[in-house]
């Protein structure tokens, strides 16, 4: 299943007081894995950055200043979004900036039933505990080392990484089939399938005692398919 985990910074904490996004962050998961697709922007706000705004993210109103306006790459995002949910950690303070910044573009809405509000499934998870996102890093021993300030895309990865805890970990299902999946590691890097397999480990003991239960299950059971052929 795809879902697109998202993040954004802006000016201030309320889009109708005339506060603006300036950086939008979003990583595309499939079946709870980042599939290494990304979405990363720096967005002109057209108006002051406040201090209190600055010492979260560090994103300066000289270097904002030459960044692309919301409305030249609304098509992208929304073009990445497609119809897939959006994972957000308090997902009405992201949606409430989007949607302002969608219809100052003369762009359609979007719903809050697209969006799973992560802040929402750690308090039920974790009721009276902490619940911020460098909280829920530190309970599921996730690496936050690269993190000195708030920025969308980081933390983006980062959510990515406390949404599969949360859903209860990133092995979504067991299954037989033989299917070409990309395996990667904590930080979400691509790791490399070995060219040859690791010698097996069972001694013919071991071997010899998994065939007589096997051979009891039945005329056809299905571990007969994946038997080797020794």
């Amino acid at each position: 299943m795809r879902e697109i985990v998202l993040d954004t910074e802006t000016t201030g904490l309320n889009p109708t007081s005339g506060h603006r996004v300036v950086e939008i962050g979003a990583v595309e998961i499939c079946n709870l894995i980042p599939t290494g697709r990304s979405f990363h922007v720096y967005l002109d706000p057209e108006r002051d950055m406040p201090e209190d705004a600055f010492k979260v993210h560090g994103l300066s109103g000289a270097f904002l200043a030459g960044q692309k306006k919301f409305s030249e790459i609304a098509g992208r995002l929304l073009d990445f979004f497609e119809d897939s949910q959006l994972v957000i950690h308090n997902a009405e303070f992201d949606i409430r900036f989007l949607n302002a910044e969608l219809t100052l573009a003369d762009l359609p809405c979007i719903g809050m039933e697209r969006a799973i509000d992560t802040l929402a499934m750690a308090r039920r998870r974790h009721p009276g505990a902490p619940n911020s996102l460098d909280a829920l890093c530190a309970r599921y021993r996730i690496d936050t080392s690269r993190r000195e300030k708030h920025g969308a895309l980081l933390d983006a990865s980062l959510l990515a990484e406390v949404y599969a805890e949360l859903m209860g970990g990133r092995q979504a299902a067991f299954s037989l089939q033989s299917v070409g999946v990309a395996t990667v590691n904590a930080g979400g890097d691509l790791l490399r399938h070995r060219h040859q397999p690791l010698a097996g480990r069972l001694t013919p003991a071991e071997l010899e005692a998994h065939r007589n239960l096997v051979s009891g299950l039945g005329k056809t059971p299905i571990w007969k398919r994946y038997e080797s052929d020794e």
